[in-house]
């Protein structure tokens, strides 16, 4: 039986402890047996483990071998930028694993508090952190729960449970006995959770949990799960694989063919090394963590900071986002949308019945400024009043109704009455649910109506309050104002919301467009949830709306069937979200999960995308995600999701062309000996161009725009390879078009006696920078898109172009790369025949938007 459903004094007998709590000795007896009120963590791996660990990467393994092999042949500078490459890329997945550890100390120092409690019978302070089961503690506004409690006496008391339950407004506790099986935390009335806040009245409960058996220690146990893997380091993982069995593969049959050709072994295998370090595509992970770490910028200046810079990239592969509703969708402050004033006889000629009720049922203070302060939605009754008078008929009010008493609200009768002097005579005013106080108004028709035009309400999405009271001739003593809500006469109600933000709904449906599928999980009742989804256009006829309880009676393959057709999440537990991203998961979807409170910490991290809240968010959320909102704005998620799919645009760029590139070498030295050539390049020619050509022109691709469709066609399948929707076919094409080029040059300007190798040099980088130009799309031509419409590109082929000028023109760089200046002729015919690549490229594009249409969502 749980600790809701028993009495005190059968758990005080359970506990072995009485009102006046334990003794100091059994205290310690307890604290020795149960350990501290603390929450553990698994043992952390050495800061050296954790940054070896960061070489295990199958691509990284293949570079460190390249490195090795470059210093074998002698080839020292090609070893020094690999290594370099290498150990940079280690820091920075060090410090990224580094961060994402601190989730769980500041679940520790979140709950690292004093408290009061009874010991030997007299209240005393001890830490939080010495609390053990049987321990009685006191609480009052302002502290902080220490442990899971069964509260014994209630005085008015609140507690605000938004970081454990999503709840976003404190909830009324009370001390009696609850039904039901399985009730959610935030069902729990006569429990008080552990990192909880007393907002209002004070208690004593009973420390049921302590440490890890507490709701909050659960939620710590379930973030010491692993994060999944990004799509980027699957992809990478799968490229690195497929580009070490090519490499491998062509080495082999170059050096088997130089053998079979009666060729001595080690200038065969000297080729085949210098090839196979070529092929090595060794800046490729330093420009993805360029572009990535450019790519977080341009999104920190959008609103979204990220911690994690994978998440960069993932968050263009999200094939669901389940995004909370406060805040994030709406705009956290109610407002009331509607009133509807009972014509009954009125008690003032200046004001109706339920502007009574509206101004003078509340515990809303004004501040200096004449704004109103108090608790969300009795602020909105305020506001609202505030518009229907001026400020003097507002104290007016105030004035001559004064208050005389009042009976507070609690969470059994769902209402609240305050007591005025009118003249001789006293006026009762009762607020509360429409169900609280139909149940308690004099004409039963009145109350059949307001319970059926309050459900009419709550399903477009209105918080309905109702409002009724009655003229009393005396006021009897204060303990019997209970029994005063009795005969009561029917003021009127009002309908609250806390509305949509007003971009929402377009980003809504830029996400559907997208091929996104969004999803609420709030705390909030069914009918308000489906409403508000509606509105924004997350929930559609058809859809399926589901409680935690339902969700709770539901087997894991059940829910499998229907979890793609769920949109609205309504109820639910902190281990119902994490369900929820793991069901998703499980279908294989990329899910996004936005949060801001402890519960949310499991499921931040083990989504693909854990997305906090930067205003209402807590530090373990933050630190648990991937990604924060600095404005707690959904459409920043999806300017995130925009952003990410051009990042991975850019990344599929810089493999096309790099690849390409380095096919284009291999190409070009693997067959030049099968056609009679001489070699055409030197190892310092390949080097040059690795560095340079390849380098800075790949670099400034990270500066291209989004396409334009980017958020038109569907999110990448999670397993597709970075070869995929041709880019592996543009490799090979494209790759040995620019070799036969090459060694087309070669062929010609050896039959006119012309420099050929310093030719052949620049015609490969010429025609590599016309390439970097033509794929800047698939899909757009040059001239369309604009040569200035990514001037860090323009700039670095402009430098590369120059560069390459000097290595050619330059007396002093002769000898260094042993070239030879050309004439007119010999830099004409390189430059216009470097172009045929360019052009080439151009008509791909042409013919895949002719017979290649891109499938939009």
């Amino acid at each position: 039986m749980a600790f809701y459903q028993q009495l005190p004094e059968d758990l005080f007998a359970k506990f072995e402890t009485s009102k006046n709590g334990l003794t100091q000795s059994e205290a310690q007896e307890r604290l020795k047996k149960f350990g501290p009120n603390a929450l553990q963590e698994k043992k952390k791996k050495p800061a050296w483990v954790l940054f070896l660990a960061q070489f295990k990467d199958f691509m990284i393994l293949i570079l460190a071998a390249a490195a090795v092999i470059s210093g074998i042949v002698g080839d020292l500078t090609d070893t020094i930028i690999i290594l370099v490459i290498l150990v940079l890329n280690a820091v920075l997945g060090f410090v990224q694993e580094y961060r994402a550890e601190k989730a769980m100390d500041s679940l520790k120092k979140l709950t690292e508090t004093q408290t009061k409690v009874f010991r030997d019978g007299q209240l005393i302070t001890v830490p939080s952190r010495d609390l053990v089961p049987g321990d009685v503690v006191t609480l009052e506004a302002g502290n902080m729960v220490p442990a899971d409690l069964r509260l014994i006496d209630t005085f008015s008391l609140k507690i605000d449970e938004s970081s454990l339950t999503g709840e976003s407004v404190p909830i009324d506790k009370q001390n009696g006995v609850l039904e039901g099986e399985n009730l959610n935390p935030g069902d729990q009335l006569n429990m008080a959770f552990k990192g909880t806040l007393v907002t209002n009245g004070r208690a004593n409960g009973l420390v049921v949990a302590t440490g890890m058996s507490t709701e909050i220690g659960k939620i710590a146990s379930l973030l010491q799960e692993n994060p999944p893997v990004t799509p980027l380091q699957q992809r990478m993982q799968r490229f690195g694989k497929v580009i070490s069995v090519i490499i491998l593969g062509i080495c082999a049959v170059l050096f088997a063919s130089g053998i079979a050709r009666g060729e001595e072994i080690l200038p065969v295998l000297l080729l085949s090394v210098s090839l196979a370090v070529a092929a090595i595509p060794e800046a490729l992970p330093a420009l993805i963590t360029i572009a990535l770490s450019l790519g977080a910028g341009r999104l920190a200046k959008k609103k979204a900071l990220v911690r994690k810079l994978p998440a960069v990239e993932s968050l263009g592969s999200v094939t669901y986002i389940c995004t909370d509703k406060t805040g994030t969708l709406t705009q956290n402050k109610m407002t009331v949308t509607e009133t509807e004033a009972f014509h009954q006889a009125p008690i003032s000629s200046e004001f109706s019945n339920l502007q009574l009720g509206l101004g003078l049922c509340h515990d809303v203070h004004l501040d200096k400024k004449g704004r109103p302060e108090g608790e969300s939605t009795e602020v909105a009754l305020v506001e609202r009043i505030l518009q229907e008078l001026t400020s003097t008929q507002y104290q007016n009010l105030a004035e001559n109704y004064p208050r005389v008493g009042e009976v507070p609200f609690d969470s059994s009768r769902k209402r609240m009455s305050t007591f005025h002097q009118v003249g001789n005579q006293f006026l009762m005013l009762c607020k509360g649910a429409p169900e609280a106080i139909s149940s308690i108004l004099k004409d039963k028709d009145q109350a059949r109506q307001l319970h059926q035009s309050a459900e009419d309400w709550a399903n477009r999405g209105e918080r309905v309050l109702a409002f009724a009271g009655k003229i009393l001739s005396n006021l009897p003593p204060e303990a019997d104002w209970l029994g005063l809500e009795s005969d009561l006469d029917f003021y009127g109600k009002v309908g609250m919301i806390d509305p949509p933000r007003e971009e929402v709904k377009l980003a809504i449906s830029e996400c559907k467009t997208a091929g996104i599928h969004p999803v609420m999980i709030t705390g909030d009742h069914p009918a308000t949830a489906r409403a508000i989804a509606e509105a924004v256009g997350i929930w559609k006829k058809g859809d399926l709306v589901l409680t935690g309880a339902e969700l709770g009676n539901l087997s894991d393959e059940a829910f499998s069937q229907q979890v793609e057709q769920v949109t609205v999440y309504a109820r639910v537990a902190p281990e119902q979200k994490l369900r929820i991203v793991q069901a998703l998961q499980q279908k294989g979807h990329f899910a996004a999960m936005t949060g801001d409170g402890v519960n949310d910490a499991p499921s931040l991290k083990a989504a693909n995308i854990g997305v906090a809240m930067g205003i209402a968010g807590t530090d373990v959320s933050k630190e648990a995600a991937h990604l924060i909102l600095l404005d707690d704005n959904f459409s920043t998620i999806v300017r995130a999701v925009k952003e990410g799919r051009r990042i991975y645009d850019n990344i599929v760029k810089f493999v096309k062309y790099i690849m390409t590139c380095n096919g284009a070498e291999i190409w070009t030295i693997g067959l030049a000996p099968f056609l009679g050539f001489p070699n055409p390049l030197l190892p310092i020619h390949i080097l040059w161009i690795n560095l340079v050509t390849d380098g800075l022109p790949a670099l400034a691709l990270a500066s291209e725009r989004a396409e334009k469709d980017a958020m038109k066609r569907p999110p990448r399948p999670p397993k597709q390879s970075l070869f995929a929707n041709g880019v592996g076919y543009h490799i090979i094409w494209v790759g040995m078009l620019m070799a036969g080029v090459t060694l087309f040059t070669q062929y010609w300007a050896i039959k006119n006696g012309w420099h050929w190798q310093t030719m052949v040099f620049s015609v490969l980088a010429f025609s590599q920078l016309g390439h970097v130009l033509a794929v800047r799309s698939d899909r757009t031509f040059l001239f369309q898109q604009g040569f200035l419409s990514n001037k860090p590109l323009l700039l670095a082929v402009g430098a590369t172009f120059m560069l390459q000028l000097g290595v050619i023109y330059l007396p002093f760089m002769n000898p260094i790369f042993r070239t030879e200046p050309l004439d007119l002729e010999e830099l004409l015919f390189s430059g216009a025949i470097a172009l045929v690549v360019f052009h080439a490229v151009e008509v791909e594009k042409w013919v895949r938007s002719r017979f290649f249409p891109v499938k939009k969502t």
